[in-house]
C-alpha cells in the first residue's frame, strides 16, 4: 500500500498540472450541465420570479416611501437583486458537491492522480458561469420592468464585485458540502445561513425604518454592503466605503473557509 498521503501527492503536481486538472473538470461538470439542463432551471427561473414578485408586489408601496413610485423602487431593487442571486446560487455548489460525494463521484476523482484542490476550483468556477447566465437573465427582465442602465462600467463592476463574493461564500457551503450528511441538510443549512442575511438587508428596501436592533445587524452584513456597492455603481451614489467592505469580507471568508473545506475535502472518509 502507497504511504503517499494526499497532501504529498498535492504537493508534487506542479502549478501547470493543477491548471490542466482545474480545466479539464471545468469541462465535465460544463458536459454534465449541458446533459442535465434541468440543472439551470433555478438560475434562469429564480431571477425571473424574484424581480416580479418584488416589483409588482412591493414596488408600490415601498416606491412610495422611497419617494419615486414603482419606477424608483426599480432603480433601487435591481442591484440588491443581483447581490441576492449571486449569493442564492452559492448554495448550488453546497449540494452538488455533497450529492457528488453520496454518488461516489468524489470517490473516483480522490483515487486519481489530481490536484485535490482541482476540484473543488472546478466546481467554484462553474457555479460561476451559472452565476453569469442568472445575470444576464436577470438583467434583461429588469430592463423588461423599466430597469434604466445608465452606466455599462458601473454594470460589469457590480458583476465582477458580486462573483468575487459568490466565490468566497462558495467555500462556506463547499464546507457545508463534505461534513453534512445529504444534499437535503446542506439546503435546510443554507436556508438558515441566507435567509436572515438576505432579509436582514439593504436589497429589498431602506433600513432606516427598522428596529435599531435589527438596523445594527444590516450595519455589519456583508450583503448590505454588496447590495450598497451595486447600487452606487449602477445608479450612482457613494461607492467606495461599501466596495471595500465587500472586498474585506470577501478576502476574510476565503482566507478563513478555503483551507478549512480544502481540509475537510482531503481528509473526509
Amino acid at each position: 500500500m502507497s504511504s503517499v498521503t494526499p497532501l504529498t501527492a498535492d504537493a508534487r503536481i506542479p502549478l501547470r498540472g493543477h491548471l490542466r486538472h482545474t480545466g479539464a473538470l471545468i469541462r465535465r461538470n460544463l458536459l454534465w450541465i449541458r446533459q442535465d439542463p434541468e440543472s439551470m432551471f433555478d438560475a434562469l427561473l429564480m431571477p425571473v420570479v424574484f424581480t416580479l414578485l418584488f416589483v409588482y408586489v412591493f414596488g408600490g408601496s415601498i416606491g412610495q416611501a422611497l419617494g419615486g413610485g414603482q419606477d424608483g423602487y426599480v432603480q433601487y431593487v435591481i442591484p440588491g437583486m443581483l447581490a441576492m442571486t449571486s449569493m442564492t446560487l452559492s448554495q448550488g455548489v453546497g449540494t452538488g458537491f455533497n450529492q457528488d460525494f453520496n454518488s461516489g463521484v468524489m470517490d473516483r476523482f480522490r483515487a486519481l492522480p489530481i490536484g485535490r484542490g482541482s476540484v473543488l476550483f472546478a466546481k467554484i468556477a462553474v457555479e460561476l458561469v451559472r452565476m453569469l447566465f442568472a445575470t444576464t437573465v436577470l438583467m434583461i427582465v429588469a430592463v423588461a420592468v423599466g430597469f434604466r442602465i445608465t452606466d455599462w462600467p458601473g454594470l460589469f463592476a457590480t458583476v465582477g464585485l458580486s462573483a468575487a463574493f459568490a466565490s468566497a461564500i462558495m467555500w462556506v457551503f463547499i464546507t457545508l458540502g463534505v461534513v453534512m450528511k445529504n444534499a437535503q441538510s446542506v439546503q435546510a443549512m443554507g436556508f438558515l445561513v441566507l435567509f436572515p442575511l438576505q432579509f436582514g438587508s439593504s436589497i429589498f428596501a431602506p433600513t432606516d425604518s427598522m428596529p435599531s436592533w435589527l438596523r445594527t445587524f444590516t450595519d455589519y452584513n456583508p450583503l448590505s454592503s454588496l447590495a450598497d456597492a451595486a447600487r452606487g455603481l449602477m445608479v450612482g451614489g457613494p461607492v467606495a466605503h461599501d466596495l471595500w467592505v465587500t472586498l474585506a469580507w470577501s478576502v476574510l471568508i476565503t482566507a478563513v473557509m478555503a483551507p478549512v473545506a480544502i481540509h475537510k475535502f482531503r481528509t473526509k472518509s
